[in-house]
């Protein structure tokens, strides 16, 4: 039950803070894409493709609570495994942009394993 109880916290924070990034890159674009770990420099429609991930990342939270709620064990744990691979993607996207290694691992390849763990704690509850 502990192994269930840890799962449901780590994907319930996950969700939150994709949700929150999400609402940030509506707000703040151009800062939220630093922070990101990839500058951007301000051009006609670069707002326009950051609030597209600002609704993708809040979309992405909402299905990760509508699954603690509606979905079986197993359905989040894959899931969530399969979800760890945005943040994973997210990384080398960093990385080959010439992003700071540390945002690139210290960010998203620290989520990712972050969302990987939630995963495998679901499958194993």
């Amino acid at each position: 039950m502990i192994t269930l109880h840890i799962a449901q916290v780590l994907a319930g924070l996950v969700g939150v803070g994709i949700i929150v990034i999400g609402i940030r890159f509506l707000i703040q674009p151009a800062a939220c894409a630093d922070g990101f770990g990839v500058a951007i420099a301000p051009a006609p429609g670069v707002n326009g493709y950051l609030a597209t991930k600002a609704v993708r990342d809040i979309a992405s939270g909402l299905f990760i609570f509508a699954l603690l709620v509606l979905a079986s064990t197993q359905v989040v744990g894959v899931f969530l495994l399969l979800a760890s691979l945005i943040a994973f993607g997210d990384m080398g996207i960093v990385l080959r942009n010439g992003g700071k290694p540390a945002v690139a691992f210290g960010v998203h390849g620290a989520t990712g394993a972050v969302i990987v763990v939630a995963g495998l704690l679901f499958l194993l509850a």
